[in-house]
């Protein structure tokens, strides 16, 4: 593909603009020897970029809806507005600052016989940390100090300190609400969160706010040098790192700007799109995908980037593990104006497979959001009054309307002429789930 080259109305901006980009360092001297960047390169720094973008998006939107520093919010349950939330929980979240001289204090109910996590993750969506009885087997409820790694802060007696490495984090707690949701808000409002001193509070950084189905192009590089104030604590993202400054600098001036623009929602966009059915190295089998990486990514900038845009906060496979559904056995994408079944045999019960319990939801393919339906039935778990088949097999059933002579109770409704996604969730998998052998059964077109 052609390359971005300086000569194209460069004006001041010469060579050494590009340099940053392509030599890490902190001067920007260069020669006219070294190599512009490719389409190719532009679209990768977009694509590393956008994941960042994209919590900052949410953070921006949080605060705007009154969210504060080191103040934990209790929602109602399926009252969140991030894409493909966990509806089988009750979820609390805050954002938290600490710095040399103070830490937050967590306080965690003691929660028995359910489960439960709070999830503290970085700036780039990565998981940090986990609260729960199984990080903490021995301190699983009570007082935590979440504080900056590496300071020396004076805590009270008997608070299990947990450090972070960076001085900002987003935190999610959830609580099951199996049974009895009552009984999981109630632990939920048992929550709670204070700074012990009076820390420096950032400034929350301020983006161009954009929908999810209509992503920026060029004008992501516009905070670009403000964005990357995150460190990003996977090793090996320098060289990106630095193209995504280099870009920053070119991208005033307007005849550059236009054609990395072109470049963007020409390369990256369709790599976005490649690279979305199979959520980037996933694997696929049965017409589900299951992500190579969630939580914490690594070297994968993609997966991070398009789970921060299909399902925001994801927590990592020691928690949780993931399957999205999107085409049917045919390989056609779901239709809500169709109806699918999906038969689990009983040797491979969704229950069999999590120490907690399993969930799947449906949503719009656009946008993610849960779909819309007269019943307000928007999952079906472990916890649903299920129906199974003679032979102790599970059928579940997915359309406008229940199949003639099908259970309610086994039926999730979708809607006419919206295309549609399913999200299965395993808590605390096991078996095949967790060794990464196991993928769901495939959805059958009535």
């Amino acid at each position: 593909m052609r390359s971005i080259r300086l000569a194209l109305a460069c004006g001041a901006f010469t060579t050494s603009c590009l340099m940053a980009a392509v030599a890490p360092s902190a001067s920007h001297a260069a020669t006219p020897q070294q190599p512009a960047l490719s389409d190719q390169q532009v679209g990768d720094a977009y694509i590393y970029l956008l994941g960042r973008l994209l919590v900052v998006r949410q953070q921006q939107l949080d605060f705007q809806q009154g969210m504060r520093w080191n103040q934990l919010v209790h929602r109602k349950p399926g009252a969140v507005a991030w894409p493909n939330p966990n509806l089988d929980v009750a979820y609390s979240e805050a954002w938290v600052a600490v710095d040399e001289g103070s830490c937050t204090l967590v306080s965690v109910p003691k929660i028995s016989d359910r489960y439960y996590t709070v999830q503290f993750l970085n700036g780039w969506g990565e998981t940090l940390a986990n609260i729960n009885e199984r990080t903490f087997a021995q301190h699983p409820s009570g007082d935590f100090a979440v504080c900056l790694k590496g300071t020396s802060v004076s805590l009270p007696t008997g608070v299990q300190r947990v450090d972070l490495p960076v001085r900002t984090a987003r935190v999610l707690s959830r609580v099951e609400l199996g049974a009895d949701p009552q009984q999981a808000e109630r632990l939920q409002q048992q929550f709670s969160m204070r700074p012990t001193g009076s820390p420096r509070l950032p400034e929350v950084p301020q983006v161009p706010l954009f929908t999810l189905p209509q992503l920026p192009g060029v004008e992501a590089f516009d905070t670009a040098e403000v964005l990357l104030k995150e460190p990003d604590l996977n090793p090996g993202m320098e060289a990106l790192q630095a193209r995504v400054h280099a870009l920053a600098n070119l991208v005033s001036d307007p005849a550059l700007r236009t054609r990395l623009d072109a470049v963007i929602r020409k390369q990256a966009f369709a790599v976005l799109a490649k690279a979305a059915p199979t959520l980037g190295p996933g694997t696929v089998l049965n017409g589900w995908v299951r992500p190579a990486v969630s939580g914490n990514y690594g070297s994968d900038y993609l997966t991070r980037t398009l789970v921060n845009l299909g399902g925001i906060w994801a927590n990592n496979q020691q928690e949780v593990n993931y399957f999205r559904g999107a085409v049917d056995s045919q390989g056609e994408v779901l239709d809500g104006s169709r109806s699918y079944s999906l038969t689990f045999p009983r040797e491979q019960l969704p229950s069999g497979f999590a120490r907690y319990f399993w969930s799947i939801t449906a949503t719009d393919a656009k946008t993610f959001k849960v779909l819309p339906n007269a019943q307000g039935r928007f999952l079906l778990n472990n916890q649903s009054a299920l129906r199974y088949n003679q032979d102790g097999s599970l059928t579940l059933y997915f359309g406008p309307q229940p199949p003639a002579g099908v259970a309610e109770a086994n039926w999730l409704p979708t809607l006419a002429g919206q295309n549609f996604r399913l999200m299965f969730r395993y808590y605390g998998a096991k078996g095949p789930v967790a060794g990464g052998d196991y993928f769901p059964p495939t959805l059958v077109r009535l």
